[in-house]
């Protein structure tokens, strides 16, 4: 997907050398950069949404019992059958 992005004439130069330096085109170099630039962001956003879900259902523990999500259906027509 093509992006433009203006460029100060400092970062203009800087970009064009490290491109010549790494024996690389521009557009590597810039895609490179925003990966190793952004990733850790949003790693850090997961990592912070996994840590807010943990807080909100530690006071929530769970039943005890592992087969609840394969026998549902089943534990759930007991239920119904103990209802009525």
């Amino acid at each position: 997907m093509p992006v433009c992005v203006r460029l100060d004439r400092e970062t203009e130069e800087l970009l064009e050398k490290a491109a010549r330096l790494s024996k690389t085109t521009k557009s590597a170099m810039v895609k490179k950069s925003i990966k190793e630039f952004c990733a850790p962001i949003v790693k850090e956003q997961k990592r912070d949404l996994s840590e807010l879900i943990k807080e909100l259902i530690k006071d929530h523990p769970g039943s005890g019992r592992g087969d609840l999500a394969s026998r549902s259906e089943e534990i759930l027509r007991e239920r119904f059958k103990r209802k009525h």
